[in-house]
């Protein structure tokens, strides 16, 4: 960054030397404030001679209109090198948001450009009139008496070097606060519109124990950075204030050593009216504007090297397949209750699936099958026990990009299909990938009724199962291999549903968990999880129906008819909450303004990460 500085300057020489010609007016400005009081006393009233005191007086008076003229010019000067770092970093930014499709461009052009145009020139005035008003104040003391110099000089050299050790730290912490400041402000965004589905999920611990953690981040930061201030003040107070104790407390030795009156008078003069001014103007000026403005040229000029980190929300590819012979799901010893006194809902549970496995999770209502997929999902975490996708340990950042959840009732945000379609993935999903995802899951019909990809949803218009069925290409359409369907079809009949869940299945490498709400969702699984409370039952529909009697019981008062969901809406609203086969729906369920995405998977809600889909 510092090289990038000086080829900039070095690449406008002319420029440079012009706003310093300009400037050494404001030396001979300085320089006659505290000379010309001198004369004044020593040669003119002290002596008895008024019109000589008066006269340099004026002469003074004219230095400052001088030095007036000479500011006057500065800004010019400032603005030929102020402006042609605007226009290059605007070109920058246009460019690399054009290229990239970069969402974070419009802030750039519009606020950090501005920002880092506003505060270099503030900089460069700052700088510029500390170096020649310094210049002028120590040839005056010089002038008048050196002595001076060395009572004044020698405390102002220790602020300044005091001042330049602290800059390279100042401007590193002020960007870790930013950062911090960043980080929680974006936490904030993804938690507040979800408190609804937090608490439903019963993550209101982890979610306030992660933004906690956000806080503390950001006091730590300002803690720091309070810190170093502390020794700004310090510079200022060495360089600044210190020569005037200095010169008070060595004014009688001064004076016996040949330094007059008016030499005294014109020292504290230099110290108090230029020297301290200057410094305080550069301490505050460069320590935070100037690390301010490091840090936002670091971002616009190495932007091009941050424009692949994965979006927010989305999940990214898999880095590696796991190993052959990893589970793609393993639970040890799992246990699960909804507070210290309460029963478990999952207790010790052992289960192990393999690569490409279709797992029925069946049981009473409210048994705990969903919270067994939250938890495999990482929203809620177990009081013991282990939990690996992929060999991954839930929750982590690994594991969250090798699962999707899709719950009972799906979200859909505002903006074209396509959009909704590609939420989790990356980059935008090429159409012929995303049409054959439509086909198989069976969401083509409502695809083309709707106008095609580029067509903009109304999540209010659509109906509950026509919102299931674009969450589950949602779902099918991410890298994740384990797919969690939480009742994620109970919006849908029969022969929708069977179409979805054996899309799923067929998935290459893919593995399936689904919470099952009807009989033949169960027997397309390949094995069954029956959960009943502190015991549970595992194999094969034709198995458990010999051993389990609660399995039988299930499957006797399972009804081939359309069953209603778990959480019905269609009693007090009027709401048909199953959609038929041409996936009619009244359109008048009450929608969330935000997607799902944002809410119940914007991540592990510990690591920041993507949850990796809809719950």
């Amino acid at each position: 960054m510092t090289r990038r500085g000086l080829r900039f300057l070095r690449d406008r020489w002319r420029v440079v030397v012009r706003l310093a010609a300009w400037s050494v007016l404001e030396t001979g400005q300085t320089f006659l404030t505290g000379y010309a009081p001198a004369r004044a006393l020593d040669d003119g009233f002290l002596a008895g001679r008024a019109g000589v005191g008066l006269a340099w007086l004026g002469v003074a008076g004219i230095g400052v209109l001088v030095g007036a003229f000479g500011t006057a010019r500065v800004y010019g000067a400032v603005a030929e090198l102020v402006e042609p770092l605007r226009d290059g970093l605007v070109t920058r930014v246009v460019a690399h948001g054009v290229r990239e499709g970069d969402p974070r461009a419009l802030s750039g052009l519009t606020q950090q450009t501005e920002i880092a145009r506003d505060t270099f020139a503030g900089l460069v005035m700052v700088s510029r009139s500390f170096v020649f008003t310094a210049a002028g104040a120590l040839i005056g003391l010089f002038s008048l008496a050196p002595p001076l110099l060395l009572v004044v000089g020698l405390p102002l050299l220790a602020g300044v070097a005091l001042f330049l050790t602290t800059l390279r730290p100042l401007a590193r912490r002020q960007e870790a606060f930013l950062v911090a400041d960043e980080a929680l402000a974006a936490r904030y965004g993804a938690v507040c519109p979800g408190l609804r589905d937090i608490t439903a999920a019963g993550a209101e611990d982890r979610v306030a124990a992660d933004t906690g953690h956000h806080i503390d981040s950001e006091r730590r930061a300002a803690t720091s950075l309070a810190r170093w201030g502390v020794l700004r003040v310090a510079a200022l107070t060495i360089g600044g204030e210190l020569p005037i104790v200095l010169l008070l407390l060595a004014a009688p030795a001064l004076l016996g050593h040949g330094v007059t009156p008016g030499a005294l008078v014109g020292a504290l003069s230099y110290v108090t009216q230029s020297l301290l001014p200057a410094l305080r103007n550069l301490v505050h000026g460069l320590g935070t504007s100037g690390s301010r403005l490091a840090v936002v040229l670091r971002r616009l000029v190495h932007q091009d090297g941050t424009a692949s980190a994965t979006p927010t929300g989305r999940l990214r590819r898999p880095a590696e397949d796991p190993p052959p012979g990893v589970p793609a799901l393993t639970l040890r010893s799992v246990t699960f209750a909804y507070g210290p006194a309460a029963a478990p809902v999952v207790d010790g549970l052992d289960l192990e699936l393999r690569p490409g496995a279709h797992l029925a999770v069946v049981g009473p209502s409210g048994i705990g099958k969903s919270t067994l997929t939250a938890l495999v999902a990482g929203v809620l975490e177990p009081g013991s026990g282990v939990i690996r996708v992929c060999g991954y340990p839930v929750p982590g950042a690994e594991a969250a990009a090798r699962r999707v959840l899709v719950p009972q009732e799906a979200y859909v945000h505002s903006g074209t299909l396509a959009e909704n379609l590609g939420l989790l993935r990356p980059d935008p999903v090429p159409e012929a990938e995303l049409l054959a995802a439509a086909e198989a899951v069976g969401l083509l019909p409502l695809l083309e009724a709707l106008g095609g990809p580029a067509a903009t949803v109304d999540p209010a218009a659509l109906s509950a199962g026509e919102r299931q069925l674009i969450a589950l290409t949602r779902a099918h359409l991410s890298y994740a291999p384990l797919v969690l369907l939480d009742e994620a079809t109970c919006h849908l009949d029969p022969r929708a549903e069977e179409r979805a869940e054996r899309a799923f299945a067929a998935r290459p490498g893919g593995t399936l968990v689904v919470v099952a709400h009807r009989i033949s969702s169960a027997r397309r699984a390949d094995r069954i999880l029956v959960m009943d409370g502190r015991t549970t039952e595992y194999g094969t529909h034709d198995a458990l129906l010999e051993r389990s009697a609660l399995y039988r019981d299930l499957v006797g008062s399972w009804s081939p008819e359309p069953s209603q969901p778990a959480l019905s809406l269609g009693d007090p609203d009027r709401v048909d909450a199953v959609a038929g086969a041409g996936l009619a729906g009244d359109g008048r369920h009450v929608v969330a303004h935000r997607p799902v995405g944002q809410v119940q998977a914007s991540g592990d809600l510990r690591d920041g990460g993507p949850l990796g889909g809809e719950g």
